[in-house]
């Protein structure tokens, strides 16, 4: 069977951009040697997230690749595209693997982040649960293979990758691969938690020892953000489930400089970046510069009080909304913001005062956020709106109407530029990369109902990209260059144009502020959680909890004791196999909801 993607710059298919964005797509343009899944469940909910594509463009501009997991679902596909047809060139690469979870094009080849089968007879991960590997190909065969977590892989923890939730990037100046990715751990002190870790692998394959990489940070990190830098570390962020989003380029760990406070619960960061099929294209360095844009959702910040379970610096917040709104955040370094850092003052009546909203609304919610930089200026931020959403404080999604894909240009400084525009044709479902002066990224066309969890079907669509590029001309149909002398020579009667000079850039629209929660336990808890258990059929069952004033924990076989920040222990499987044989619940931390909120 075949599948359909776009790479677009703006949209599905393959897009471009200029200053006010206008997309252009590609459909049909890729035919994929294997059926695709272009739908992964959310970690909590089973809500349908687009499965990622990563997408990757080699740094010559001669060629670029496209990863796709196929509907077997344990066979990770890579396959070369034609930049200026976005047709499948030669026979894609294909090996055992369970989700592709980042891609770097080189000039020769490739390299792929996939989870895939620990190998050896002992320090095995339970259960047979996966582990990460970087995959090198070059000229069409592999050249190594990489295990960064698993057997024999670090002496201090082992741990294992049961989601394949992280990004891969490279830089040319240290010549070292950094991947950033989700973990729990199976031997050690951490042992029974969740985490995520950081790898920097060489150009000969070779894992570094060295201080920039780490076994186990961020609790239950489900947000990860990474972009390369010219020596390690480099530039990282994490979304963890005790309050906050750290730019953590300098610690690795759940510290440093504090992005934004964010109301979460034990297990569960919110998705800001996106949840299950995210984690990319949500950092982004602004080409010869040492400046970065992050964008993700946020359900605002309210009334801050201290994190029972950290303790002092670490703060619990409220929500000022539940819907989420879209935010950004610019750095002047891979570790400095050129903002002010979120507040950590106990007792603040307001959390958010410094974050750079895109969208702030109390009616219409927004997910699927992600940022790519054009030039040394502009970024292009994109996002899907649900109206009438359906949103519950836990565990902090939304379900609705999708309305579009939105697509706004920003500049350096954080400020919009030109005006949003919406398609409801087109969806961002993979990395967005630049393509000859244009963002691009692959999609699949569909009908996207984001109103209630979905059963994942496969497609037999032909992958589309689409392009985005700013133009002066909103109704050119095809993308334009973002340099005057350099033309998008997609159809014979096209001419591109150039960005128009910018002598002003509007500013954020104000909003009336919208009534913000109660700053009580309450409102943390939940009136009602309906819980999706994913059972092994890839069918589903709803168990809801009617009005509780707090929720029981199912507890896995795993160990349970503590480390440091964060209580491990609600996996799906043992949700499932505990509401099937009515066992007693255990009760989990003290003012938080833990109700099956881990997966083994």
């Amino acid at each position: 069977m075949r599948a359909s993607f776009f790479v677009s710059i703006l949209a599905s298919s393959l897009a471009c951009v200029t200053a006010d964005p206008v997309i252009t797509s590609f459909p049909n343009s890729l035919a994929l040697d294997a059926s695709f899944d272009p739908i992964i469940a959310a970690y909590w909910t089973g809500l349908p997230h687009h499965r990622r594509t990563p997408f990757s463009v080699s740094p010559d501009g001669k060629s670029a690749y496209l990863a796709y997991l196929d509907s077997t679902l344990k066979k990770v596909y890579v396959q070369q595209v034609d930049t200026s047809t976005f047709a499948a060139v030669g026979t894609a690469f294909s090996t055992t693997g369970y989700e592709a979870a980042g891609l770097v094009a080189q000039n020769d080849g490739f390299a792929l982040m996939a989870t895939v089968d620990a190998t050896g007879s002992t320090n095995l991960p339970p259960d047979n649960t996966h582990i990460i590997s970087l995959i090198r190909v070059a000229n069409g065969a592999e050249s190594w293979r990489t295990p960064l977590n698993g057997p024999g892989v670090h002496t201090t923890e082992l741990t294992d990758t049961p989601d394949a939730n992280g990004d891969l990037v490279y830089s040319a100046a240290s010549g070292l691969y950094a991947a950033y990715f989700v973990v729990a751990a199976y031997s050690g002190d951490a042992s029974g938690h969740y985490g995520d870790s950081i790898q920097y692998v060489n150009d000969a394959g070779v894992l570094q020892d060295i201080s920039s990489a780490s076994v186990f940070g961020c609790s239950h990190n489900t947000g990860i953000g990474l972009e390369a830098a010219d020596a390690p570390p480099f530039a990282s962020v994490c979304a963890e489930d005790h309050g906050a989003i750290w730019l953590n380029t300098e610690t690795q760990y759940m510290s440093g400089v504090k992005i934004a406070n964010e109301n979460t619960t034990n297990g569960v960061s919110g998705e800001p970046m996106g949840g299950m099929g995210g984690s990319y294209s949500n950092l982004a360095l602004f080409p010869d510069t040492t400046n970065y844009i992050f964008a993700w959702q946020s359900r605002g910040a309210l009334n801050l009080y201290t994190d029972s379970w950290m303790g002092s610096p670490y703060t619990q917040c409220s929500p000022r909304w539940l819907n989420h709104n879209v935010a950004v955040a610019t750095m002047n370094s891979k570790s400095t913001l050129t903002g002010s850092e979120a507040t950590s003052t106990v007792g603040a009546a307001e959390g958010d005062t410094q974050v750079n909203w895109i969208t702030k609304s109390d009616t219409v919610d927004h997910q699927n956020v992600h940022v790519a930089t054009l030039n040394s200026t502009l970024s292009l931020v994109t996002w899907e709106s649900l109206t009438s959403p359906n949103c519950q404080a836990v565990p902090l999604s939304c379900s609705g109407t999708y309305a579009g894909t939105s697509f706004q240009f920003v500049d350096s400084a954080g400020v919009k530029s030109g005006s949003e525009v919406v398609n409801t044709d087109v969806f961002v479902s993979g990395d967005m990369a630049v393509v000859g002066g244009k963002i691009c990224w692959p999609y699949v066309a569909m009908t996207w109902d984001l109103s209630a969890a979905s059963t994942i079907e496969q497609t037999t669509a032909i992958p589309e990209f689409t392009t985005t590029s700013a133009a002066s001309d909103l109704s050119s149909a095809l993308p334009v260059s973002s340099e005057s002398s350099a033309a998008a020579p997609l159809t014979s009667t096209v001419t591109a144009t150039s960005i128009p000079t910018l002598t002003s850039l509007p500013g954020i629209t104000s909003l009336p502020e919208p009534t913000g929660l109660a700053p009580t336990d309450s409102s943390i808890a939940v009136s009602l959680v309906s819980s999706t258990l994913l059972v092994a059929d890839n069918s589903y069952t709803i168990a809801t909890y009617p009005n509780p004033t707090s929720i029981s924990s199912f507890y896995l076989a795993r160990p349970t004791g503590r480390f440091g920040h964060s209580a491990w222990g609600q996996g799906w499987r043992a949700a499932v196999a505990s509401a099937k044989a009515s066992a007693s619940a255990t009760a989990g931390e003290a003012g938080e909801v833990d109700a099956c909120g881990e997966r083994v």
